[in-house]
């Protein structure tokens, strides 16, 4: 068992993100888990990322998901759907379900991301 504690260190500047911080928490190198890692973004309002995720690029063969803590996103598929998850919903995604994501209120969103190795 292990504590993590949200430290400046954990910073990290994920691609296509903007108008957010993000911080790792849990993982292999902060606390051994070998399945999965989990950090903290907060967006401020009009933050988000661009499309992401599909076939070739960082990250897509990983399932995902987001679980919003304070304030609202929205996520889009590809197909155009969008979810609008406010406090306490979240969102999965499966390996290479492309998307795009934002803050939609006028308020700072803060999410959990959990994403697989």
């Amino acid at each position: 068992m292990e504590k993590a504690t949200i430290q400046k260190e954990n910073a990290y500047a994920p691609p296509e993100h903007f108008g957010c911080s993000c911080m790792k928490v849990q993982g292999t190198e902060e606390t051994g888990l070998k399945k999965f890692w989990q950090g903290v973004s907060i967006f401020a309002p009009d933050g988000g990322a661009n499309w992401q995720y599909g076939e070739g690029t960082f990250g897509a063969d990983k399932e995902k998901t987001y679980f919003v803590l304070e304030g609202q996103i929205t996520v889009e598929n590809e197909a155009g759907e969008k979810f609008v998850l406010d406090k306490y919903d979240s969102v999965s995604m499966l390996p290479f379900e492309k998307r795009k994501m934002w803050n939609s209120a006028e308020v700072e969103a803060k999410v959990v991301v959990t994403i697989s190795y």
